[in-house]
């Protein structure tokens, strides 16, 4: 692919990432974070979770904006791979309600995060969300 191309294909791979970004942790509207991918899927490893299809993720972003109805997340860096954008970020937000089995602590938490969007020539296809899971169970104030 000549220098042109890769650079109209990173920037139409990073307006989704904004998108995205936009309606998950800014909008909080589940729907419209669905809508900018192809294939709906998410993969968490810290908490063992894959949610693939359009109901799964739509399951998972609902339980996570139950639980932090005003998570946030603070985009850092941005990088671009074959295949890929990944962005380091910081996320939070407060826990209002029962999240990875934990009931609401009423406390904040906050945690560094890099973000890896897979992509299929410019159709987000999934989202890896990688974490300390142990920094987050101290926050609110569950054994690590």
């Amino acid at each position: 692919m000549d220098t042109a191309n890769t650079q109209d294909l990173r920037t139409r791979r990073e307006a989704v990432v904004d998108a995205h970004i936009e309606a998950e942790a800014v909008s909080h509207d589940v729907k419209a974070a669905l809508a900018t991918f192809r294939k709906p899927r998410y993969e968490v490893p810290a908490v063992g979770l894959i949610a693939d299809g359009a109901d799964a993720v739509e399951g998972l972003l609902n339980q996570l904006l139950a639980a932090f109805p005003d998570f946030w997340l603070k985009k850092d860096t941005v990088h671009h791979g074959d295949d890929v954008v990944v962005i380091e970020a910081r996320f939070g937000g407060t826990h209002r309600g029962v999240w990875a089995g934990i009931a609401a602590t009423e406390k904040p938490m906050e945690v560094q995060s890099a973000l890896i969007f897979v992509f299929d020539c410019a159709d987000l296809i999934c989202e890896k969300v990688y974490f300390d899971h142990a920094t987050i169970l101290r926050q609110l104030g569950s054994p690590a």
